[in-house]
């Protein structure tokens, strides 16, 4: 078989999915690219077992039909030297596993071995129940983006490491924790006919995160309770999800917060971050001392007698306070609340957790809130 590509469009498809490829794999195939022409469109697959991305784009004057594994890391070599220009793939067998590939420029040829498709994992198909859901891609990336930086890298509690997808009528949920953080994502322009929920693993949803940056499109959401399948624009990702039950995240969030305060989001990240380079290197713990309009940022080391302390005007209502959180957990959350100017912190004393929601969110769809526990202060 043959056919003609752009270079430049080939090299998009291939870098998307290669990311999905493992450093190491159990079985050598998978360190390949599945390239599978059927009439003028190809697919190629790339997997790891656990999770597989499909990329599809259309070439112009294919002759047949079939498939090829071609080398991940030396196609990606190749096409990254490039430039944009027609490609001519030349497929041809040498024997019953191995196949010829010429790849063909105006200027020269390049020659590599690939092997039969066939040996290829298959993709594991849904259950004729599985819950269908149509969202925006803006609302999936926005949701696994808010959420990610929130899971935990603890393989102990497997059901931690993912984020906790949350579906009922015309809403979704993304919910991610660690113990020590959470965040809660809300959408309501979605559109589900069902009640379902899910964990979706965190290489997916870094994947997903990659991808859906550069889309624009609706996306087809698919699952039952082994596997995913995310259908956008030229991708299809299939995942195994992560079985368990995820903590009941809602008895955690106060439901009562008698101290308020309203500060400026990127003053208070700011000022935290450089306040943190004073801080003891194995807690991390800045010191916010909370009164009437101003807040005190404030850090030491006492094993190499440094401090930091600064303020920062707020709007705050309720009792003068001390509370301590962990520099980087707090630089985090501030970061990840970038929907809107201004920050809502929510207290209630030094031993409760604290909430952050934005004040003023550009987006009438999404509701957000961060969640963070305190440290003891000596």
């Amino acid at each position: 078989m043959n056919f003609i590509v752009s270079s430049s469009e080939l090299l998009a498809q291939l870098q998307a999915a290669s990311s999905v490829i493992a450093n190491k794999n159990t079985m050598p195939i998978l360190d390949n690219f599945l390239f599978d022409l059927q009439g003028t469109k190809l697919t190629i697959t790339a997997s790891d077992i656990e999770t597989t991305i499909i990329a599809s784009l259309n070439v112009d004057s294919a002759n047949g039909e079939g498939k090829v594994a071609l080398d991940a890391k030396r196609l990606l070599s190749i096409l990254k030297e490039f430039p944009e220009q027609p490609l001519t793939f030349n497929i041809n067998d040498i024997d019953s596993n191995r196949k010829a590939v010429d790849i063909v420029i105006n200027s020269g040829k390049y020659s590599i071995v690939g092997v039969n498709g066939d040996d290829f994992p298959v993709v594991q198909s849904l259950d004729d129940d599985a819950c269908r859901v149509q969202l925006t891609s803006d609302a999936l990336m926005q949701g696994v983006s808010k959420a990610i930086f929130a899971t935990s890298a603890d393989d102990l509690r497997p059901v931690m490491t993912g984020i906790f997808i949350e579906i009922a009528q015309g809403k979704v949920k993304f919910v991610a924790s660690d113990g020590h953080k959470l965040v809660c994502y809300t959408r309501a322009d979605v559109s589900s006919d069902s009640e379902s929920s899910f964990i979706l693993p965190k290489k997916p949803a870094t994947l997903l995160k990659n991808i859906l940056s550069k889309a624009d499109t609706q996306v087809q959401l698919a699952f039952d309770k082994k596997n995913a399948v995310i259908e956008f624009g030229d991708f299809k990702l299939i995942c195994r999800l992560i079985d368990g039950q995820f903590p009941n995240y809602q008895a955690v969030i106060p439901r009562e917060a008698p101290r308020k305060l309203i500060i400026d989001r990127n003053m208070l990240r700011n000022c935290v971050s450089r306040v943190s380079v004073f801080s003891n290197q194995a807690s991390n713990l800045i010191k916010l001392s909370i009164k009437a309009n101003q807040i005190g940022v404030s850090a030491q080391d006492i094993d190499f007698s440094v401090s930091a302390y600064e303020t920062v005007d707020c709007q705050y209502e309720g009792e003068d306070m001390e509370i301590g959180f962990k520099s980087v957990f707090l630089i985090e959350i501030l970061k990840n609340l970038d929907s809107s100017d201004n920050v809502v912190i929510n207290l209630s004393d030094a031993t409760r957790a604290g909430t952050f929601v934005p004040f003023d969110p550009k987006n009438a769809d999404e509701e957000v809130l961060m969640l963070l526990m305190p440290m003891m202060l000596n």
